[in-house]
C-alpha cells in the first residue's frame, strides 16, 4: 500500500528512472540518509555528459516531487536532495567502470577478499562481471557484486579531463 511501508532505494529508482531518462538525465545514485531529518538523496547526470547547473538540478527536483507525490512510496517525512556527482563521483554502474578506466579509484568491498576490503588504483575496466584495476600489488579483479562503495579519486588527470585547471 503506498506510503505506509518505507521504500528501498531500489523502489525509488523504478519509480524515477524512466522519467529522468526521457528528460535527459542519467540517475547516478538513490541514497536515504540520516534517521532523524531523513533525506531522500537523487544523484544524476546530463546523458549529453555536459556540466550539471543549478536549473538542471531544479528541474530533476519539480519532476522527481511530482512523481513521488503521486507515487507516495515513502512513509513519513523526508527532505528531498538533488546534485550532480561532482568530479570525485561514485561509481555504482558496471558501465562506470568502463567509462572511467584510466582514471585512479578507491573501492571498497562489503567482504574481505583474501583479507582486503579496500582498494585503489587505476580502472582498467571490467571483464565478465569483475572489476579491473591495477593496484598497488598489481592487477586485481574484484566481483562487480561485492563492491559496497566506490569513487573516482581526484587526480591531475581527472582535473584536466573535466576542464578544471589546477592552481
Amino acid at each position: 500500500m503506498p506510503g505506509t511501508a518505507p521504500s528501498t532505494a531500489g523502489d525509488i529508482v523504478s519509480i524515477i528512472e524512466p522519467s529522468l531518462e526521457a528528460m535527459g538525465y542519467r540517475l547516478v545514485r538513490v541514497a536515504f540518509l540520516g534517521s532523524r531529518r531523513a533525506t531522500l538523496q537523487i544523484m544524476a547526470e546530463r546523458r549529453d555528459d555536459a556540466p550539471m547547473t543549478v536549473d538542471d538540478c531544479g528541474e530533476i527536483s519539480r519532476s522527481v516531487s511530482a512523481i513521488l507525490d503521486v507515487a507516495d512510496p515513502i512513509a513519513g517525512a523526508y527532505m528531498l536532495e538533488v546534485s550532480s556527482p561532482g568530479i570525485d563521483r561514485p561509481l555504482t554502474r558496471p558501465e562506470d567502470y568502463h567509462r572511467f578506466a584510466g582514471f585512479e579509484a578507491k573501492i571498497e568491498l562489503g567482504e574481505p577478499i583474501e583479507g582486503r576490503k579496500r582498494f585503489r588504483g587505476r580502472l582498467l575496466g571490467l571483464a565478465g562481471d569483475r572489476v579491473r584495476l591495477i593496484a598497488e600489488t598489481g592487477e586485481v579483479a574484484l566481483p562487480f557484486t561485492a563492491i559496497a562503495r566506490a569513487k573516482l579519486v581526484i587526480t591531475p588527470e581527472l582535473l584536466a579531463a573535466h576542464g578544471t585547471p589546477l592552481h
